[in-house]
């Protein structure tokens, strides 16, 4: 369906469409030739447009996607915004029920957008869900990003349902059943434009890396669940922005983490939980240090000092959200260390032995 057949109807007095695809990119040429056919030809859903949200791109991305994929629109920002920053500005341009927010290195599958469609029709308490990922270079595989689920432990170290710390599992359909989550990953989710908009999207604050586990958090404290169905599957490159060993992406990590918990932690909890993660931080940039990956050491000291600046903000931030929190506590949170746990099982952990509960 062409875009100019969608905007001639529209989908109810209050949305012009149902469903909004929307891919941010910055200087992603290659990557856009490569998985956005996948995007194009599978994306058949009633009611949907694909969007490219460009983030102030230098490389010849809008020439090519003029020429290639005319059927799409672009929503052109005038700078690199961030993550954060680059779908905020993109989303209050859009008019749709559910915004779908999708990683420009993702390879969808056939019938991928409609379950999750569904599933957000039929359960009016779900604010967003995500599909089961995989990895795009090792198919049999989980994907880092979000595998079949996201959580997150009492000290706010993220893992994933076939996912824990750096530890991937083969996808032997173990984890096909829809369940609630602790997060949908940015990677691949869809979300409801009226909460997305009630929470005032992302926090520019993080500019990239983990606002969408604040954000699940924050969607968690208005009394909203979000869910993973994994009837529906994409393959996600991964590291197409910044890779995996890049000393910004653990400056980014590491400071964004902090973040997240000074805003979101209830207070009896709020203390402890970061005197905790500033020991084991500094026991992560010790193992930095010992393996002679200095910028990466360099790395967590600046998100430290950062954090630190920051806090009179963050503890305003903190309050505003509690103020209006309409939930005593929030679930799927797990109540031990997931990285002791995984160092104790000699690193061969798998989600199925963990009791999230």
């Amino acid at each position: 369906m062409t875009t100019e057949n969608i905007n001639n109807k529209r989908y109810s007095d209050d949305y012009e469409i149902k469903v909004a695809v929307v891919i941010l990119n910055w200087n992603g040429r290659k990557i856009l030739e490569e998985f956005l056919p996948s995007v194009v030809k599978n994306t058949v859903c009633e009611q949907t447009k694909i969007i490219i949200a460009d983030n102030g791109s230098t490389d010849d991305s809008l020439d090519f996607l003029s020429q290639k994929f005319p059927d799409t629109e672009q929503i052109i920002l005038d700078k690199n915004y961030g993550f954060a920053g680059g779908y905020n500005r993109a989303l209050e341009k859009i008019n749709a029920k559910y915004f779908v927010l999708l990683n420009s290195d993702v390879e969808v599958t056939e019938n991928w957008l409609s379950p999750l469609v569904s599933y957000l029709d039929e359960n009016d308490n779900v604010a967003a869900c995500m599909p089961k990922i995989l990895s795009y270079r090792q198919k049999t595989h989980f994907e880092y990003a979000g595998a079949a689920g996201g959580f997150i432990d009492k000290y706010g170290y993220p893992f994933c349902r076939g996912r824990i710390l750096n530890n991937l599992e083969i996808d032997e359909r173990q984890y096909d059943t829809p369940t609630d989550v602790f997060w949908t990953t940015g990677a691949c989710m869809i979300i409801r434009s009226e909460i997305y908009n009630k929470l005032k999207g992302f926090d520019e604050y993080f500019f990239a890396h983990m606002e969408e586990i604040d954000l699940c958090w924050r969607i968690q404290h208005a009394g909203y669940s979000l869910a993973c169905i994994p009837k529906s599957t994409v393959f996600h490159l991964g590291g197409g922005t910044l890779d995996m060993n890049n000393p910004k992406k653990t400056y980014l990590n590491f400071r964004n983490n902090l973040f997240m918990l000074a805003k979101n932690l209830p207070e009896k909890n709020f203390k402890r939980t970061i005197f905790m993660r500033l020991i084991l931080d500094f026991l992560s940039a010790t193992v930095f240090l010992i393996s002679l990956k200095c910028a990466h050491f360099a790395a967590v000291v600046k998100a430290h000092f950062h954090f630190y600046k920051s806090i009179k903000t963050l503890k305003r931030k903190r309050r505003e959200i509690l103020m209006f929190s309409k939930v005593a506590k929030v679930s799927n949170i797990y109540g031990k260390s997931i990285v002791l746990k995984f160092f104790k099982s000699g690193k061969k952990l798998k989600f199925s032995e963990i009791d999230i509960q």
